[in-house]
């Protein structure tokens, strides 16, 4: 289900980064780092009392100078507005109001969002008594903390969670399989959307309610019902500087927590970017179902070898990613668009597959008898049996003796073998060990 976006705005040195730190602490990591996944510091997912959602900080802006400093933490008020359900408006408890504290407010109070207004650095009965001032900035919620000392987090925590809207209409389309179309500006996102759409009529409804930024359309090939989230509304019109272009990422993330299938679009003649690898690498984290689409391949001046060599370049850049199918295709002359669809339905069933234990206990004898698993200490790997616990993605529980044996290069062996047997195309594995005895 959807994550909802909780921003956290103000101006610099008021503690917003301190407050994050604090607030994202109680983070689960579920999947190992994988090497070459790079993941940016902007968002990460926090928890509280087992709801789950994404924090954002809008710190680290840093005008070079004074002109710049209003204009600029205005601008981050306005993209925080734009993408987050609850907005986190942290004020200094010891400064008091400043101007640029009303500036931030009024855009805030005209944005018709939840808004509480953090009155940070709270630390003793003397600052307590002074936060009745902060009602001057016309905002009724004023939550007293001292993210330093961790001073009140459980109070806003309980606020924030309580605030979250249950949307009735993403439960109901849970059993639809959702699918993002995700990638940087001008890569043909929207074209591709309405080639897809308006191709043998199937037939679009805009979905109220589940939007975000991005516009979900209904449409079904051959009898299945699928959900088509565009994030195509990434690019803003207005000139931006570059630490709210980055920013905007936030709301790609928001598209791909609540689909199943991401379909990461690449320009031809662009190759993978960073951002590319940074989208994609949140996407693997994040257990999704993957397919690169490399569009404008009818610009590309081509020979015999031109798909190698271009396969080849992806492959290196995005080289945790080895398991994702990529499609060479043309949005603008109808160039494989239908393939994508067969790729997508593919994609879909092996999210779904699931092997039997006997099977994978075949693959696992078979994969230990052909490269015995590694010694420490005159101590060996032991594997005793792997079964599949879940599906969408694939969950496999292995038993050992003991698990940090388990180097990762042998585990990407075993991943290695099974996926040999299984196509599994598109599709992250995750792997968990547990101890026999457990």
């Amino acid at each position: 289900m959807d994550k909802p976006i909780v921003a956290i705005v103000g101006r610099p040195n008021v503690g917003k980064s301190t407050l994050f730190n604090r607030l994202v602490r109680k983070r689960i990591a579920i999947t190992q780092d994988d090497p070459g996944v790079t993941r940016d510091r902007l968002y990460q997912e926090a928890e509280w009392q087992n709801r789950y959602f994404t924090l954002v900080d809008t710190g680290g802006l840093e005008p070079k100078n004074k002109e710049l400093f209003s204009k600029e933490i205005l601008g981050q008020a306005k993209v925080a507005i734009d993408t987050a359900e609850i907005i986190l408006f942290v004020v200094d408890g010891r400064t008091g109001i400043t101007p640029d504290d009303r500036e931030i407010a009024n855009i805030l109070r005209k944005s018709k969002k939840e808004i509480i207004l953090v009155v940070n650095k709270v630390d003793n009965k003397k600052f307590n008594d002074s936060i009745y001032e902060f009602y001057e900035l016309g905002i009724d919620n004023i939550k007293p903390i001292s993210a330093e000392n961790s001073l009140g987090l459980g109070d806003l925590l309980d606020d924030i969670v309580e605030k979250f809207q249950v949307d009735l209409d993403v439960i109901n389309n849970n059993e639809t399989t959702k699918v993002a179309i995700i990638g940087k500006p001008n890569v043909g996102k929207s074209s591709l959307i309405n080639r897809l759409l308006g191709e043998d009529r199937m037939i679009v409804t805009n979905i109220a309610g589940t939007t975000r930024d991005s516009i979900d359309s209904k449409f079904k090939y051959k009898g299945e019902e699928y959900v088509l989230i565009d994030t195509a509304g990434l690019r803003r019109k207005r000139a931006i500087n570059e630490e709210i272009e980055r920013y905007s990422v936030v709301r790609t993330l928001s598209a791909m927590d609540r689909s199943d299938i991401c379909v990461l679009m690449i320009d031809a003649e662009e190759g993978v970017t960073e951002q590319d690898s940074k989208i994609i690498g949140y996407a693997h984290d994040a257990g999704k179902a993957m397919i690169i689409s490399v569009n404008k391949w009818d610009l590309i001046e081509k020979d015999s070898k031109s798909y190698d060599n271009f396969e080849r370049e992806i492959r290196k850049k995005l080289g945790f990613l080895n398991y994702v199918p990529i499609i060479f295709m043309s949005v603008k002359n109808n160039l494989r668009v239908h393939k994508l669809f067969e790729m997508i339905q593919a994609v879909n069933n092996n999210y779904s597959m699931r092997v039997s234990t006997g099977i994978l206990n075949d693959i696992i004898n078979d994969a230990v008898l052909h490269n015995p698993p590694p010694t420490d200490k005159g101590v060996r790997l032991k594997i005793f049996y792997m079964t599949q616990v879940s599906t969408r993605p694939p969950k496999f529980l292995i038993y050992v003796n003991k698990s940090e044996l388990m180097h990762f290069s042998y585990q990407r062996y075993i991943e290695n073998q099974i996926r040999e047997n299984f196509s599994f195309s598109g599709v992250p594995l995750v792997f968990e060990l547990r101890e026999r005895g457990e």
